[in-house]
């Protein structure tokens, strides 16, 4: 969910949620091409931090060092927790939270960069489904950026523990699909003037939060290459490639290799519009389950060579107005070990026309086809995931913030039982020291 700054603002939590509500379930070959991505947003974050020290609000300040504290306190009705048909639980939920965010500049180019959110929810009703959430929405988390002259080499860990089980769109009729996920690695950029060339290396590890769905139990280790020049200052062009090699914690299940080629474009004409499309091909190669005596049915799944392509739009219209849009293609990893192929759409429009209160309203779609591939031990069903947000934040003084969302989220499958509707509506008070 690529993040362009042009003066450096902490974002608001209200915007942490809309970018997570439109995440996606994890996905090897696609996941390593969203991290170039993730990780040219998280720099450009930062190096508008460095370029623009007043932008800053903090906590407590030493020096260079800036520690910036935001408690917030959360409300929410949800009256389908367990993402069901029929049977439905509905839940009155508490959601403190604590975001903290710090960052030291060494030197003008050696940064470090903290940016992780720690809270709690607690289920009224169903004290069972209660659980931490731990997130670095910025795709920052722990950061810390080295330069030496041309080159800038970044090591960087994301972690992630969410248990949401209707912001998975693979999933139905489950009241605790949960994931816990952490990310580490390192990049490094040589910047040739008029030419980039970036090579990265992440480790990921990927674990249910609870034992009912540990089948998406894996690791995986991603290699990322980039490399593009620029013939007009407004735009880049190049060349991007990944490897994803991922091995599950259930030998029944297939291990794989994924690879990606494809291009990319970025494109920015003027000082509001930035435009980025890419595109290419993507392959699986599936390693058969073991059939090894007390083991489940091995799975198997088919290797597959397929394509992907997505276009991202971003534009501030005027100072009361911007929007994004995120539409594409891609195939990506299932929940156990097969694949899903599908088109997704994402606008979001902000809104700022009245003093103090912003809005900001956006849609998702994502139809799909899960079980790509299936040869045996795993089900087949076309699947459509859509819905819709409203929020507003107003500013009630000059250290308070009141935020007020209402979420839609549809399913419809070809699985008759596994279609759902859920309606989440959310009160958040967050508190800014500056």
């Amino acid at each position: 969910m690529p993040i362009t700054a042009k003066l450096f603002t902490w974002p608001s939590r209200l915007e942490w949620f809309l970018l997570l509500l439109l995440g996606a379930c994890p996905a090897m070959a696609q996941e390593a091409i969203n991290n170039i991505q993730a990780g040219v947003s998280a720099a450009d974050q930062r190096s508008a931090l460095m370029a623009s020290p007043e932008q800053k609000d903090y906590t407590f300040k030493d020096g260079d060092f800036r520690l910036l504290l935001e408690p917030s306190a959360g409300f929410e009705w949800n009256d389908n927790v367990n993402i069901s048909k029929t049977n439905k639980l509905d839940d009155f939920i508490l959601k403190p939270a604590l975001g903290i965010r710090a960052s030291y500049p060494f030197t003008e180019k050696n940064l470090l960069f903290v940016d992780i959110t720690v809270g709690y929810d607690r289920y009224l009703k169903n004290p069972s489904l209660s659980s931490f959430d731990l997130n670095s929405s910025s795709g920052t988390g722990l950061s810390f950026d080295v330069g030496v002259d041309d080159f800038t080499f970044n090591f960087h860990d994301w972690i992630s523990y969410v248990q949401d089980s209707a912001q998975t769109p693979t999933t139905a009729n489950t009241d605790n699909f949960g994931v816990f996920q952490n990310t580490s690695g390192l990049s490094g950029t040589w910047d040739m003037n008029q030419a980039t060339t970036t090579l990265g290396y992440d480790h990921q590890i990927l674990l249910a939060t609870s034992s009912n769905n540990n089948q998406i139990n894996h690791n995986s280790d991603m290699l990322n290459a980039r490399f593009g020049v620029r013939p007009e200052p407004n735009l880049t062009v190049g060349t991007e490639a990944t490897a994803a090699f991922t091995t599950y914690e259930q030998s029944y299940l297939n291990n794989n290799n994924a690879y990606t080629l494809g291009a990319y474009a970025e494109f920015s004409p003027g000082q509001t519009l930035k435009a980025t499309l890419r595109g290419g091909f993507t392959t699986y190669q599936f390693q058969g389950g073991s059939t090894a005596i007390g083991t489940n049915p091995p799975v198997h799944t088919s290797d597959q060579n397929s394509w992907y392509g997505s276009i991202n739009l971003s534009q501030e219209l005027r100072k009361s107005i911007a929007y994004s849009l995120d539409a594409g293609h891609e195939v990506q990893l299932g929940t156990q070990s097969d694949l899903v192929e599908d088109w997704y759409v994402r606008p979001n429009v902000n809104w700022k026309f009245i003093r103090g209160t912003s809005f900001q309203t956006g849609f998702f779609y994502e139809h799909g086809n899960q079980g790509v591939g299936n040869i045996s031990g795993n089900l087949n069903e076309n699947f459509d995931w859509y819905g819709g947000q409203f929020s507003m934040q107003q500013i009630l003084t000059s250290r308070l913030t009141l935020d007020l969302t209402y979420r839609l989220t549809e399913r419809s499958s070809s699985i008759s039982t596994d279609g759902y509707t859920q309606n989440l509506v959310g009160l958040q008070l967050t508190y800014h020291p500056q």
